[in-house]
C-alpha cells in the first residue's frame, strides 16, 4: 500500500473511536462492552499490520475474520433473551446520533479514493450516497429526541433508507475488492481496508452502524405498537 498523508489514517483512526465512544454512550456506559470493542480494535489492528489481509486468494478469504465475528455476535443479541434485554436497553437517541460518524468516514473513502486505494464508486463521487446519512442523522436527532417534532413512523423511515444505502455501499465495496468473486473496479480494487486502519471500517464501524439501525428499528418499531 503506498505511503499516504498521515492525516488520512489519524482522521480515520479518530472516527473509528468516536464511533466506540458514541456505542459506549449508548449502552449507558457500560464498561463490558467497551472493553469488548477495544479489545477487538487491538486485534484487529495487529491482524492488519500483520499482512494477514493482503493475502487475497484464498477460499474463504481471510476477510471473513474481519467482518464474520461482528456480524454473527448481533444475530445472537438479536435470537437470544439477553441478547434482546441487551438491545433494548440500548439508547436509541444516542445511536441515532452515532450515525455522524459517516460524515467523516465518507471523506476518508474519498482521500483514499484520491491516493489510488480504493474505486471511485465507494465514493460519494460514484455509487456511495452514504454521506446523505451522517448529515441527516443530526437533523433527526434534534428533531425527533430534542425538539419531538417528528413522529417515530418518520424517524422508522429514516432508519430503512439509511439501512438501504448501508447495504448499498458494502456490497460495493465486497464486491470491488481483490478477491475471486470480485465483479467491479478492477483497475482500481479496494485495497485500502486490507491494512490497518482501515480495516477497523469493515470490523468495527460498519457493524456498529448496522447494528444501530436493527437496534433502532426494532425499538421505534415496539414503540409504535
Amino acid at each position: 500500500m503506498p505511503n499516504l498523508p498521515l492525516y488520512i489514517p489519524i482522521t480515520f483512526v479518530i472516527t473509528s473511536l468516536a464511533t466506540v465512544l458514541l456505542f459506549y454512550k449508548a449502552t449507558n456506559n457500560s464498561k463490558t462492552t467497551l472493553f469488548v470493542l477495544l479489545a477487538w480494535l487491538g486485534i484487529q489492528a495487529g491482524i492488519g499490520l500483520s499482512g494477514f489481509y493482503t493475502v487475497t486468494d484464498t477460499i474463504p478469504p481471510r476477510f471473513l475474520l474481519m467482518i464474520a465475528p461482528p456480524f454473527l455476535l448481533i444475530i445472537v443479541l438479536f435470537a437470544t433473551a439477553k441478547g434482546r434485554k441487551y438491545i433494548d436497553a440500548l439508547n436509541v437517541k444516542t445511536l441515532t446520533l452515532l450515525h455522524v460518524v459517516r460524515i467523516p468516514v465518507e471523506l476518508v473513502l474519498l482521500w483514499l479514493f484520491m491516493n489510488k486505494t480504493v474505486p471511485e464508486l465507494m465514493t460519494f463521487e460514484g455509487r456511495n450516497f452514504d454521506i446523505v446519512s451522517g448529515i441527516t442523522a443530526p437533523i433527526i436527532y434534534y428533531f425527533g429526541f430534542i425538539k419531538n417534532k417528528l413522529n417515530t413512523k418518520v424517524i422508522l423511515l429514516w432508519n430503512f433508507i439509511c439501512l438501504g444505502l448501508l447495504i448499498n455501499i458494502v456490497v460495493n465495496a465486497v464486491l470491488a475488492a481483490p478477491f475471486p468473486f470480485q465483479q467491479f473496479a478492477f483497475d482500481q480494487p479496494n485495497v485500502a481496508v486490507l491494512y490497518f486502519p482501515f480495516n477497523w471500517l469493515p470490523c468495527c464501524v460498519v457493524p456498529l452502524v448496522l447494528f444501530a439501525h436493527l437496534v433502532s428499528i426494532r425499538q421505534l418499531i415496539r414503540r409504535s405498537k
